[in-house]
């Protein structure tokens, strides 16, 4: 007898029926098992008859009609049991399996891939490079979903052709915790890879190998998710406190022997651009800022991590000496000089949501007033505590401006998905005066052009332009263009930097689209701020 005939005759013994689809898929099954079995330890039972009955059907003795639609965490699966005969029993079950041991999960790869099991979403908070092997699931129809902050990578690649079953969500910082609380994103389950845990679940990001500093981003992952599961390779004595992310929240844990590279979770130093024009650039950002009435005692602040956002820090720093005042706090992702500001007592707090440099990491282990916080507290525009709608300044970044001051972090100057929306949306939206820094070409492409290639930040929330061929003040902002002139610093129309643009590497030319949408692009209130379609092939 045939496996698949040995599996229907049992399962007939226990009061179950097999559809032909459903025996194709035991028997690969089982036929990768044993294959895999003979140079891996996945299990002693090998024999056709032991392992339909002690494996298969054993396992689908814990099926149940209301099963369908549900989710179901399998800890410890080992070789896929009672998971995967589940799932193949009851398609419409969503089941995550979760072992410590890495070859195990590559062979529930195998599984998977061989037996057609797909249809998955992906919420993640952002998507980059290390994700790139998910693009060959898109391709092959497995996952057909994505919410989250941002793609680059081959991920951008592969949804910007057109090969994700349906269009990309796309969020900001803000606008993410607030999908998720508001219950327009539901997440079956959440992984948090925690540098720390104990026993059952009270995680931190520091005291372990691979320390990232402040959890921000996966707090509400936690809070919200029907299920989650802790990764970590750092288990602590109870109670691991206080608590990034609190055991309360959490379903499981599981050891791992690394969640990283270490040398990769952050850069040993965010460097501050020593280029002359960046730091020209950088000057005039702290001279705007010291022109306007919100700089005062106790001001606050957040800036980019681009070389000449960061430079700002040292003139803001000059200028704050020369005044005789300091910065009551600073938020957002952190770094380096921001570090320094508080250490020289020149910031008394720094609330942090993520940090992106070794110095920031272990700042918020060391000083007393380096506090972590939520994406929601950071940044949901339906938290009225949200910190970005306290902010006096923040200075930003942009791979694109247009004439009507709307910034694009998201898609190239080719229509590819290769950025992210991040929190640049919700600190110009909450914040007095938002800055944008850039320089007015890269490459030989223009900055600032005419209309750019997707809407991030919308232009009523951009207040000053500076480049490195001069300062543009947005037309709404008449108060900023009086203290400019107060100050003698001079600007011109963003039209005449837009042209100087063009002179120097021409005009681009349009980029032609086809119909199908690949992402939808979120305002922070949840509404439709633009679309990114598929770019038509190039002919040449």
């Amino acid at each position: 007898m045939t496996f698949a005939e040995i599996l229907a005759e049992k399962g007939a013994e226990a009061g179950l029926s097999f559809t032909p689809l459903q025996l194709e898929q035991f028997s690969r099954y089982y036929e990768l098992l044993v294959e895999t079995n003979k140079v891996m330890n996945l299990t002693a039972i090998t024999e056709p008859e032991d392992v339909a009955v002690k494996h298969m059907v054993d396992s689908l003795l814990a099926y149940e009609t209301e099963m369908a639609g549900k989710t179901l965490a399998d800890v410890g699966t080992g070789a896929g049991f009672p998971g995967v005969p589940l799932k193949i029993y009851c398609p419409e079950l969503k089941v995550t399996l979760i072992d410590s041991l890495g070859k195990r999960l590559r062979f529930l790869q195998q599984v998977i891939e061989e037996l057609g099991l797909k249809d998955l979403t992906i919420a993640a908070t952002s998507l980059g490079e290390a994700h790139d092997p998910i693009a060959e699931y898109i391709e092959q129809g497995k996952v057909v979903g994505i919410q989250t902050s941002g793609i680059r990578g081959r991920m951008g690649q592969v949804v910007s052709e057109g090969k994700l079953k349906t269009p990309a969500i796309i969020r900001s910082h803000g606008g993410r915790p607030r999908a998720i609380e508001a219950g327009e994103v539901h997440i079956d389950i959440a992984f948090v890879a925690a540098p720390t845990s104990d026993c059952v679940g009270n995680c931190r990001g520091i005291g372990g190998k691979s320390n990232c500093g402040s959890m921000g981003y996966a707090m509400m992952d936690a809070k919200c998710a029907d299920h989650v599961v802790v990764v970590t390779d750092c288990l602590v004595d109870f109670p691991n406190m206080p608590a990034s992310i609190e055991a309360i929240d959490v379903d499981a844990v599981v050891e791992v022997e690394s969640i990283g590279n270490p040398k990769k979770i952050a850069s040993a130093a965010a460097r501050i651009s020593q280029n002359p024009r960046d730091l020209m650039m950088a000057e005039n950002v702290a001279r705007i800022i010291a022109s306007t009435p919100y700089f005062k005692e106790g001001f606050s602040f957040q800036t980019g991590v681009g070389g000449p956002s960061l430079a700002a820090n040292l003139f803001l720093e000059k200028v704050m000496d020369e005044r005789g005042i300091k910065m009551g706090w600073s938020i957002g992702g952190i770094c380096g000089p921001m570090v320094e500001l508080l250490k020289k007592g020149k910031v008394g707090k720094i609330i942090d949501v993520q940090d992106f440099d070794l110095d920031a990491v272990n700042s918020i282990n060391q000083t007393p007033n380096h506090f972590e916080m939520s994406a929601s507290q950071y940044a949901n525009p339906a938290n009225k505590g949200a910190m970005v709608n306290k902010l006096d300044f923040v200075v930003l970044a942009a791979l694109e401006i247009d004439t009507g001051f709307n910034v694009n972090v998201l898609t190239g100057s080719d229509g590819v998905l290769r950025g992210a929306p991040g929190g640049h949306p919700d600190a110009a939206a909450g914040s007095k005066c938002c800055i944008i820094v850039t320089p007015l070409v890269r490459g030989r492409m223009a900055t600032v052009c005419e209309h750019v290639v997707t809407v991030t930040t919308p232009g009523d929330c951009v207040d000053v332009l500076v480049t490195d061929y001069g300062i543009a003040v947005n037309p709404q902002r008449p108060d900023l263009i009086e203290c400019l002139d107060a100050a003698g610093i001079p600007h011109v129309p963003i039209e005449a930097l837009q042209k100087k643009a063009y002179s120097l590497v021409g005009t681009p030319d349009d980029l032609e689209w086809e119909d199908q949408v690949v992402a939808v692009l979120e305002a922070r209130d949840g509404t439709i701020l633009d679309v990114v379609r598929k770019i038509k092939p190039l002919k040449l």
